[in-house]
């Protein structure tokens, strides 16, 4: 036992040296595999076991006796399909195989614009909500009864997992890095969840003032969700931000539409105290310099860019996570992989400023070589400093 909590210890201040600027004595490994991996590789099926708590210790236990991590390398479900079976969800759903999946889908009409503006929590409350959650667009008085009790099998489950992850941390001597808050760029909650892919990309053509507005009228909410729900922020407090279409517009579309109510909401959450993990989805090269910009350490995972140019940009300032291509572990040998890991490594770790990370999270374990996976985060273990 004593071990166990030197081992915790010692890991707790890889991550506080990180996050506080100084440079840990050698490289953390954080990564985690998804929920739906994590069930297959403990040999559990999919769909039975996501409704079944009765296997989660067990689910957690068998892939952390395989798999190192300095934390727990599986990622707790945010997607659990009960509370969205309650609220009969259009915009999370289970597929055939037991993968919870977000279908394209519009619940926000272009004519509605200025109402939304006007008022963005009223009308998500009385018209948005009822349209992506079917059980919701009842009478007020029902409508209530029903969220009341998706809520609470939100929050009973939340507690239940969160519970389940303490017994393990302590079992196998994980650092802990809280996760305090979810959240989105205004743009992105616009395009995710009210008005689709295709359906901003032809607002932004043909009512470019309207999605700027609402932008604008998000992001009071946005700034709310991310810093005013966490009375005591910290810098080891994390809020994870996913950053989604930023790579599928040009230069004037995003300096127009997306950064300006990204870099409001970025701000508050800084002069908060409030620690940021953004997820840099697919290729944002042609706007590392804004990212360069933006103030505080943040922890920036990506998922694709040049490493040399993203350490030269960021390294000084920013904590640099990500870039090691996943699907390396499915084709390439153990040799090929350890190489990889040795090059970014090469590249990311001096000065500090970096952690090991897979570019994306296995969301199946069609998607990793397991061998693999244990041979580059054994590697880097033994061998990563800076």
């Amino acid at each position: 036992m004593t071990d166990i909590k030197q081992l915790q210890k010692d890991r707790q201040q890889l991550f506080t040296d990180l996050y506080e600027g100084r440079i840990p004595k050698r490289v953390p490994i954080m990564y985690n595999i998804g929920w739906e991996a994590a069930i297959q590789l403990a040999g559990y099926d999919l769909k039975q076991a996501q409704w079944d708590n009765s296997v989660v210790y067990d689910v957690y236990d068998k892939v952390c006796s395989r798999l190192y991590g300095d934390l727990v390398p599986v990622a707790m479900t945010l997607r659990n399909p009960m509370h969205y079976q309650m609220l009969g969800s259009k915009a999370i759903i289970m597929s055939s195989s037991g993968q919870m999946q977000h279908p394209e889908i519009a619940c926000l009409e272009t004519s509605e614009y200025d109402e939304f503006i006007q008022d963005p929590y009223k009308m998500m409350v009385d018209k948005l909500l009822p349209r992506l959650y079917k059980a919701l667009d009842v009478s007020p008085g029902q409508r209530a009864l029903v969220l009341g009790k998706a809520f609470k099998a939100y929050n009973d489950e939340g507690a239940f997992y969160g519970a389940t992850v303490g017994k393990i941390v302590e079992k196998y001597g994980y650092a802990t890095i809280i996760t305090h808050g979810f959240g989105e760029a205004p743009f992105d909650f616009l395009a995710d969840f009210l008005r689709s892919f295709s359906g901003i990309n032809m607002d932004v053509r043909r009512m470019p003032e309207k999605v700027i507005a609402a932008c604008e009228a998000i992001t009071p909410h946005m700034i709310k969700l991310l810093v005013h729900m966490n009375p005591n922020p910290s810098i080891l407090k994390k809020a994870f931000i996913p950053l989604h279409m930023a790579p599928y517009l040009n230069q004037k579309q995003f300096e127009k539409f997306y950064w300006p109510t990204f870099r409001k909401v970025i701000e508050a959450m800084v002069e908060a105290g409030q620690g940021i993990d953004l997820f840099v989805e697919h290729d944002w090269m042609r706007y590392i310099d804004y990212l360069a910009d933006l103030p505080g350490r943040i922890r920036m995972r990506f998922e694709y860019g040049d490493p040399k140019i993203i350490k030269e940009k960021l390294g000084g300032k920013h904590i640099i996570s990500g870039l090691y291509p996943l699907t390396l572990l499915k084709t390439a040998t153990k040799e090929q992989c350890i190489d990889k890991a040795k090059e970014l490594i090469d590249i990311l770790a001096p000065g500090g400023g970096y952690m090991f990370e897979f570019d994306k999270s296995a969301l199946s374990m069609d998607d990793v070589n397991i061998d693999n996976l244990i041979a580059v985060t054994e590697y880097i273990r033994d061998h990563a400093t800076y």
